[in-house]
């Protein structure tokens, strides 16, 4: 997910906290875990800056969102919440724990995936059922914030409605998803899927040898064919993956590539970022 929806997502669980018998300082504190928590898996991006061999676009949304580095990032929130209070309050640690898991399973659903399972397994796992800016998201977290002054019950209650509300829709919308992959299953050797941002519609990416198909597609509408792409796949990578080692991470990391190779460039692209005639994760060589 984009950084305002992990933004908002510590805002709601700052919320769903009941913090009626807590002063200000507590409340600050408290304030400051749930949204850092949800932000501190995105701390990869510094990664960047000593990348010299072109792995970024593995190490972002890697180790840092495995499951097996939440405790770590809640324990660390716990002991910095120790130290400021001067006193343990294990709220500051349960919060950290939600808010980190909920950063790090939210994005296994958005078409760039995570790194789940590292180090035990360096696997890309994605869904690609829910957009990586879902305005529904944003709309029941709105509704939530401008209708809290008429809610007549504690207000942390209302914020776990918005949380369960979430869940529906992302349980929805994800239902969808797996059952229009599974239709697409057995037309094509490989798919995948990249959710669009209007509800309930998907880009369906299927790739039958040369040949790859994007259609928009939802599961109460006939499929539209959007574009349909040859890829050079008897073309020889070695020389682009010696020049251009992003070219070579990107092929481990998406599903399938599209391999283009013709008198000008030869490269690689992952084709469920295709819009408009090109995909901004694109990586390849001129050709002299």
């Amino acid at each position: 997910m984009d950084t305002i929806t992990h933004t908002l997502f510590g805002m709601t669980i700052y919320g769903a906290v009941d913090k009626r018998e807590d002063d200000k300082k507590t409340k600050i504190a408290m304030f400051v875990s749930a949204v850092g928590a949800s932000q501190i898996p995105d701390s990869d991006v510094i990664s960047s800056l000593w990348d010299t061999e072109g792995m970024y676009q593995m190490w972002h949304r890697g180790i840092t969102h495995s499951l097996f580095m939440v405790p770590v990032w809640a324990l660390l929130f716990f002991l910095i919440s120790i130290w400021f209070l001067k006193r343990r309050d294990w709220r500051f640690l349960w919060v950290p724990l939600i808010a980190v898991f909920i950063h790090n399973t939210a994005d296994l659903f958005n078409a760039w995936g995570t790194g789940y399972l590292e180090p035990f397994s360096s696997i890309r796992i994605t869904f690609g059922t829910i957009p990586i800016v879902d305005f529904v998201i944003w709309l029941i977290i709105a509704i939530a914030f401008f209708a809290r002054k008429l809610w007549n019950r504690e207000r942390h209650l209302l914020y776990r409605l918005v949380w369960l509300l979430i869940i529906v829709h992302v349980t929805i919308q994800t239902s969808q998803g797996y059952l229009l992959y599974k239709q697409y299953e057995d037309k094509y050797e490989q798919v995948a899927l990249s959710a669009s941002f209007l509800p309930w519609h998907f880009s369906v990416i299927g790739k039958n040898g040369q040949a790859v198909e994007i259609l928009d597609d939802a599961l109460f509408t006939s499929p539209k064919l959007q574009y349909t792409l040859e890829s050079a796949e008897e073309s020889d990578l070695n020389e682009l993956f010696a020049q251009v080692p992003e070219a070579k991470t990107l092929y481990e990391w998406s599903p399938f590539v599209v391999i283009v190779d013709d008198d000008e460039r030869l490269g690689i692209y992952d084709p469920r970022f295709y819009r408009n005639g090109q995909s901004f994760l694109f990586e390849y060589i001129e050709k002299q």
